[in-house]
């Protein structure tokens, strides 16, 4: 079941999602490097891991899947969210150097032409950061926040995905090792549990955090969608019968 809009924003304004954004944005930023003069795509829901790219990059979008519904953003200025099917993004061909993911791939009905379609938008050497619930991590066992919805994916399958459309992975980080309960002495003990589930558990992660670059040719090619053409009878004007 994709997430909608309203409840992905309440739970980011919780506790809970208010440390569990902290904690992947992290992530995301060492993942994403420098990003001035970059045009960013934030694709899924993934405007509250994009303020960083803010003031550095040439221009941000955030696209949201239309099965889940879209919300304005950034709160100040002009809105640069698109609600719009991510199989079908209204961009040219090579017109993104940095796609961040988040809350996307787990919902969306088929993955390998989401990266076909993310393959074509993509510029030559451009980057793709994925964030995905892990298969065997405790978040996707919970449904009681956005990381629990969908299909989560292991490390092997994602390198799978990725690799088999002409994206190589480049860079790997893990995430969310505390428990997903609205619990103010876990919350408080945040640190203790991300260094500990490192060192102990790096498998059980919340979730993958992955970079992948472009590769110059596609491994697959996209399907090519048939053009439907409604045939309208000619018809002549009729008054109306009286009984």
């Amino acid at each position: 079941m994709t997430a909608d809009v309203t409840r992905l924003i309440a739970y980011y304004k919780s506790p809970l999602g208010r440390i569990s954004r902290t904690l992947v944005r992290e992530q995301v930023i060492g993942l994403a490097e420098d990003v001035s003069g970059k045009r960013v795509l934030g694709l899924g829901f993934a405007t509250p891991y994009l303020r960083f790219t803010m003031e550095k990059a040439e221009r941000v979008l955030a696209f949201m899947p239309d099965r889940q519904g879209a919300s304005a953003w950034p709160r100040e200025g002009p809105s640069h969210t698109v609600l719009c099917d991510p199989l079908e993004m209204p961009l040219t061909d090579a017109a993104i150097d940095l796609t961040i993911a988040i809350h996307a791939f787990e919902h969306v009905a088929d993955a390998e032409e989401l990266m076909r379609e993310l393959w074509r938008i993509t510029a030559p050497n451009g980057q793709l950061i994925v964030v995905v619930p892990r298969r065997r991590g405790i978040w996707a066992q919970r449904d009681n926040t956005p990381f629990g919805q969908g299909n989560p994916y292991s490390g092997g399958q994602l390198d799978k995905l990725l690799r088999d459309h002409s994206f190589v992975p480049e860079a790997w980080r893990d995430g969310l090792f505390l428990p997903p309960v609205q619990s103010s002495l876990v919350l408080k003990s945040t640190r203790l549990f991300e260094r500990a589930g490192r060192i102990l558990a790096p498998a059980m992660s919340g979730v993958i955090c992955v970079r992948a670059r472009k590769e110059a040719f596609p491994a697959i090619a996209r399907r090519k969608r048939e053009e439907r053409f409604v045939r309208v009878p000619s018809m002549n004007t009729a008054t109306a019968r009286h009984g």
